[in-house]
């Protein structure tokens, strides 16, 4: 594994992030280490920003991520599996620079959130763009501004969460974003905005139940 980059994304992402490791098993063979390839950055940029004990180191690894996409995409990779197969993911997929500089930006510390439109352009910068990737790798273009947000809010409370009704804003855009509808080719790249009700209910939903909801919206082919 420590020869294949990809191989490396999809190991991160199955042990750092189930919802998106299994949404992307729903999408076409080939499409999938792609997928995972974005899921691995975005579990980067949130760990950065997680392990940093100043906003300045965060600001500091940010940086250096915005760089090191800059590099793959000029076909010149920093030592780190996720450089290295974004190469190859860059290459073969029209992803603007404009989608990971947004989502690069929106993970920048802050002390707070104060209105609710704070929280929302920061769920949909982030969580936003990552879907707005993963549809275009699955040769789609979709509005997801609403499963974003209803994802990225679902069962935050406390920190910089505190004056947000987080459950709130999530409740609504997702019944937003299920009256949208999406293209089928487009559910596995914003289909972990399924698991929002199960978020509402419990910090941590059961394994087992979100793999129920993600088989649930694969037959029916909506959220």
């Amino acid at each position: 594994m420590a020869d294949d980059p990809f191989a490396a994304c999809e190991e991160s992402v199955r042990r750092h992030d189930p919802d998106r490791y299994f949404a992307a098993l729903f999408a076409p063979e080939d499409k999938r280490r792609h997928l995972f390839v974005l899921a691995a950055l975005y579990y980067e940029l949130a760990h950065a920003v997680a392990v940093a004990r100043e906003p300045m180191l965060a600001a500091i690894r940010l940086a250096w991520w915005r760089e090191t996409v800059e590099g793959a995409r000029a076909g010149k990779p920093r030592d780190h599996a996720v450089a290295k197969a974004l190469v190859e993911t860059l290459a073969s997929h029209d992803l603007p620079q404009e989608l990971f500089d947004a989502m690069i930006e929106g993970w920048m510390p802050r002390e707070a959130f104060v209105t609710a439109a704070d929280a929302e352009d920061h769920a949909d910068a982030t969580v936003g763009s990552l879907m707005r990737l993963g549809a275009l790798v699955l040769g789609a273009e979709v509005e997801v501004r609403d499963a974003a947000i209803a994802y990225g809010l679902a069962g935050r409370r406390g920190g910089v969460w505190n004056a947000i009704d987080c459950d709130g804003v999530a409740r609504a855009h997702f019944a937003a974003a299920r009256k949208g509808g999406v293209p089928k080719a487009a559910l596995p790249a914003l289909m972990p905005a399924s698991l929002v009700p199960l978020y509402l209910k419990r910090p941590e939903p059961l394994l087992w139940r979100k793999q129920i909801t993600y088989l649930r919206v694969a037959i029916r082919g909506r959220l």
